[in-house]
Parts: structure tokens; C-alpha cells; sequence
């Protein structure tokens, strides 16, 4: 199985997002799960990836060339995808994964995750999206998107797409799940 992760590479925020980011790599690796991810040599995004390779895990990076230019990858990743864009970066992401799962992030993470939910939402993508809520992070986010619902922005049954889990122990979980019959997302799109 590879696994898409969408996380942070900020490097100021509590270190307790990096240790979980870590744990959830750890975790992969020793279950011989793939990462792909944006190839980020900071934040919980290295963490993650260092966490990976020490365990001897495989993890790609897909970066954009001008992040690449800046000096923002990481230089020991397994394999290291280098795209036009953003556009390109995530497609290529998208494209090689099984599942995704989101950690805490910024603007980018969130554009990320709900990009995953909207092309499951649209029957573009089949896999699992799993959102790790450390530390309760993403608890306003879901908030709003239940009042998505009540105001019919959403419908009610798309809450299936995605399973919110709170530590890298129930993350491996919910990818260690028996898939459920395919859930053609599409069919109710239309509100």
C-alpha cells in the first residue's frame, strides 16, 4: 500500500506534532507501507520522513521545482519527484497513492486534505482519507464542515468520506481496514 501524507513544514510549532508525525512514520515503515509526500525537509514533514527512513522505510517526495530551488527538500529521500507546479505536484501524489492521510497543517495542508475529500466526494479518488487530529487540531475545521451540513452546503452522508482518528495508532487502523464495497460518492453529489 502507498500512503499520500499532507502535513505541516512548519518547524515553530509544538513539538508534540513532530513526536506524533514521527510515531506515524515509525508505524509505516514497519508495516512496509510507501509514503509519498511533498518532499519537505522541515516540520512534520521531515519529521515524518526521517522517522520512515531510519526504520528503513521507502518515501518519495513530490516537490515543485521553485520549492527544490529554494532548498526546501529533503536530501535523503528514497525517491524525489521534481514537478512544473503545485497543480502537477498533487496530481502526481494523488495518482500514485492507495490512501491518504492529513496531519496538522497550514493553509497548504488544509487545500491538500480537502482536495482529497472533494475528488473522493466526485468518485475521482476510491481511497481511504484519514484525518489525524492531534491534539484536537482540526476539531474547528470539523465543526464548520457540520455546519456545511446543516446548511445544506453538504450533504450529511458525505461525512463517510473521510475518518477522523486521533493518534498514528488508529491511523494504521483504519489503512489495515478491510476495504467496504466501493461507494459510488457521485450518485448524491448533486444537492
Amino acid at each position: 500500500m502507498t500512503v499520500c501524507i499532507f502535513a505541516a513544514s512548519s518547524s515553530r510549532i509544538d513539538n508534540e506534532y513532530g513526536i506524533v508525525a514521527a510515531r506515524l512514520g515509525t508505524l509505516m515503515a514497519r508495516q512496509d507501507m510507501d509514503v509519498v509526500y511533498g518532499g519537505g525537509g522541515i516540520g512534520l514533514m521531515g519529521k515524518l520522513a526521517d522517522a520512515v527512513l531510519e526504520n528503513g522505510g521507502k518515501i518519495t517526495g513530490v516537490i515543485p521545482e521553485f520549492m527544490k530551488e529554494e532548498g526546501w527538500g529533503h536530501n535523503g529521500l528514497t525517491d524525489t519527484i521534481v514537478t512544473a507546479d503545485m497543480s502537477e505536484r498533487k496530481k502526481r501524489m494523488f495518482s500514485m497513492s492507495d490512501a491518504v492521510v492529513s496531519l496538522p497543517g497550514g493553509i497548504g495542508t488544509l487545500e491538500e486534505m480537502t482536495e482529497a475529500i472533494t475528488l473522493k466526494q466526485l468518485s475521482l479518488f476510491d481511497g481511504p482519507v484519514i484525518i489525524l487530529n492531534t491534539l484536537g487540531y482540526y476539531d474547528s475545521l470539523l465543526e464548520f464542515i457540520d455546519h456545511m451540513i446543516k446548511h445544506n452546503f453538504m450533504r450529511f452522508e458525505h461525512k463517510g468520506i473521510w475518518e477522523v482518528v486521533n493518534t498514528p495508532e488508529e491511523v494504521m487502523k483504519a489503512l489495515n481496514k478491510k476495504k467496504s464495497n466501493h461507494e459510488e460518492w457521485r450518485r448524491i453529489a448533486k444537492i
